[in-house]
């Protein structure tokens, strides 16, 4: 296999045209594309960390919800962890980019995705997505077990209308397993379920609550059991068209009516942890399949597709830490590519985090044949930005330098800042691009060009698009749209 070796106040808020004046990106190759920021504002503090994701304010108004920092994200992996000197903090983005309320979560909220998912969600059905969180009743107390509190809020104000106990866990784990929380949700034949998550690498729980915030059921794995571990992401999705979404934990398929597991891929022969679980649409069928970047354990394949029925379908790779991943259409005909990267060590602290020793593989989604790309996808996230129903690759994630790439890796310009989401965040055509920068400035990027496609149409209409774009403050979901 060939590889490739490697507050908070708005005090700035502007639209932002080139009419204006302002510095333009070099227009694409055959002027395809014209990347340029369609909406900024800047926060009266640094940033070093930042997710955003959009949220349903009302049945037709829409906003950005930003959960941010001025300290890189705390992981609960001792070697990792360490103390803050700030507070995380949520601010709401109206749609013009006017911040229409900021909530400062307190000394007693770690800032770090695992310790604080956010989820927002309309679970009483009136329109608006209220947003969930992990918040903490013992202010002076960041770890406390007993202080985690499932928090709602009104996405309109910003002020907390219910809280609930968050289910305690099993207390005799590492810190790395005791903080490892996700919230996320789906439909069960056209009723809301919101779901709460524990674990990733020992014993897991999932709780199901109705629109009441009654317990519907608890799905258990304990430590000792057989199969897959969590991952840091979890997608959710309706694999086997039956109406009833479903949430891959890991490479277990788990329904959100009764929570009761349909599968475990490679059951008897994997018990590690994922770090990549990625669905894929067949466009032409309708049938899905998911692809799958496996981190820890001694197991193999470490690269893995399976179908809609857990039954591998090809895999690769025997050995080593397969530590990001995507699927991505880049296909002339939007046939699926999939991701894999390989490293050699990571590392995370105040500076954020670091990886060395960076190898990629990329595959056929579909038959698993080798599929080079000649050019470096490391820290890349696939985007929509014209419309046309396929991805452009922006290299925004952490350890990379904004560009702008086409499918054969030909440049089109370039973001400034780090990539905290992507996809349908404003309504005009394309899908954008949201990056923070460390002075505070937060930019949307978009194609000035784009038109949308019937292709491009009928991917934001499917019911996992909007199920995929929530995800995106909880957990590291941000590239679960790439195969639909």
């Amino acid at each position: 296999m060939r590889t490739l070796s490697l507050a908070l106040a708005c005090v700035e808020v502007a639209i932002l045209m080139t009419s204006q004046g302002l510095a333009a990106n070099p227009p694409a190759a055959g002027g395809a594309i014209d990347v340029q920021p369609v909406l900024q504002t800047r926060l009266d503090e640094p940033l070093a960390q930042m997710r955003a994701v959009r949220v349903r304010l009302g049945r037709d108004r829409s906003g950005i919800l930003l959960v941010h920092a001025p300290d890189a994200e705390v992981d609960p992996y001792v070697e990792m962890f360490f103390f803050p000197s700030g507070t995380l903090k949520l601010t709401m983005l109206g749609p013009d980019g006017k911040v229409l309320w900021n909530r400062d979560l307190g000394r007693g909220v770690v800032p770090g995705i695992w310790f604080c998912p956010v989820y927002p969600f309309d679970l009483d059905g009136d329109g608006a997505e209220e947003i969930f969180f992990v918040g903490n009743a013992a202010a002076d107390h960041p770890l406390s077990l007993a202080g985690a509190r499932l928090e709602r809020l009104d996405p309109a104000t910003g002020k907390t209308t219910a809280q609930w106990r968050w289910p305690a866990p099993d207390q005799d784990q590492r810190p790395s397993h005791l903080y490892r929380r996700f919230i996320l949700g789906g439909n069960v034949r056209g009723t809301p379920v919101l779901v709460t998550a524990q674990g990733t690498y020992g014993p897991m729980k999932l709780w199901g609550w109705n629109a009441d915030m009654t317990p519907r059921w608890e799905h258990a794995i304990a430590k000792k059991d057989p199969g897959a571990r969590g991952s840091h992401m979890c997608p959710v999705v309706d694999l086997n068209g039956d109406g009833v979404d479903e949430v891959l934990w890991g490479e277990r398929c788990i329904e959100l009516d009764a929570g009761k597991e349909r599968f475990c891929a490679d059951r008897d022969t994997w018990r590690g942890h994922s770090d990549v679980i990625a669905p894929i649409l067949d466009r032409a069928t309708g049938k899905w399949t998911f692809f799958t970047c496996r981190e820890s354990g001694s197991g193999n394949p470490r690269v893995a597709a399976f179908d809609d029925a857990g039954r591998r379908l090809w895999g690769d790779l025997d050995a080593g830490h397969m530590d990001m991943g995507w699927v991505a259409r880049l296909g002339d005909a939007g046939e699926p590519v999939a991701m894999a990267i390989r490293i050699g060590g990571k590392s995370a602290g105040p500076q954020g985090f670091a990886r060395k020793g960076v190898e990629q593989f990329t595959y056929d989604a579909v038959t698993g044949a080798p599929r080079p790309l000649e050019f470096n996808v490391f820290a890349t996230i696939p985007v929509d930005l014209s419309g046309d129903g396929l991805h452009e690759l922006v290299r925004g994630l952490t350890g990379g330098d904004g560009a702008v790439l086409d499918r054969r890796g030909r440049p089109l310009g370039r973001v400034e800042g780090t990539v905290a989401t992507a996809g349908k965040l404003l309504d005009r055509p394309g899908e954008q691009v949201l990056t923070w920068s460390k002075d505070g400035t937060v930019r949307v990027y978009a194609d000035a060009r784009a038109a949308d496609t019937p292709a491009a149409r009928k991917r934001y209409d499917h019911p996992c698009y909007a199920a995929a774009g929530r995800l995106s403050a909880s957990g590291y979901n941000i590239v679960n749209l790439g195969g639909l």
